[in-house]
């Protein structure tokens, strides 16, 4: 890749993180909100960013980071991404904890809080799994962590794309269609099925 092309694919990538905060932080809704409510917002929409970056640095696709530096960034933001969504949540806890138990016990009224919950879980169970990853057989490990991945990502983005928030409707769709794609390329090159297959063989 020249480096134009590179410096290019940089800037979007800056944009496409950029602009919904910045759309989210200019929001009328957030007028007369408390501080923790707004970073608590703020934070969910620093999560949905992460990721789109996520799948692009295990992948390698991010021009001039190679792939062991790629995954160790990968590492770091998946650490970024728990902190997210604790801090998310914590947020909303502080701001109105009923609400925040009608969604963990899956009771909530509002659609968008079970995906938001699945995901959540689906963030911890991988960040456990990454902790295991030397317990764990290699082809085992990335059959589950492809498979949590891909959960997160469909909770996420139905949960962010059903609440009606801060992020501008053009924004946010742009955001989540970029992760969906980001996820679908990642999940593809991780060819399941033949590791499955594998799995299935040696397990035999």
């Amino acid at each position: 890749m020249t480096r134009g092309r590179a410096a290019l694919a940089w800037v979007g990538l800056a944009l496409a993180l950029a602009v919904p905060l910045v759309v989210a932080a200019r929001s009328p809704l957030l007028a007369w909100r408390e501080p923790i409510y707004i970073a608590a917002g703020m934070a969910g929409v620093v999560g949905l960013g992460l990721l789109l970056v996520q799948p692009l640095l295990a992948g390698g696709h991010l021009p001039g980071l190679r792939l062991m530096a790629s995954r160790r960034l990968h590492a770091w933001v998946g650490a970024g991404l728990v902190l997210a969504v604790v801090l998310h949540v914590a947020g909303l806890w502080l701001t109105s904890p009923p609400d925040v138990v009608d969604a963990l016990l899956f009771r909530s009224p509002t659609p968008f809080s079970a995906w938001g919950v699945v995901a959540m879980w689906a963030v911890f169970g991988a960040a456990l799994l990454a902790l295991l990853r030397r317990r764990l057989r290699p082809l085992l490990w990335r059959l589950c962590h492809v498979t949590l991945a891909a959960i997160i990502v469909l909770g996420t983005v139905v949960h962010a794309w059903l609440v009606d928030g801060t992020m501008g409707t053009l924004s946010k769709a742009m955001l989540c269609l970029l992760v969906l794609a980001a996820a679908a390329r990642a999940v593809h090159e991780a060819r399941l099925p033949a590791a499955l297959r594998r799995l299935g063989r040696r397990g035999g």
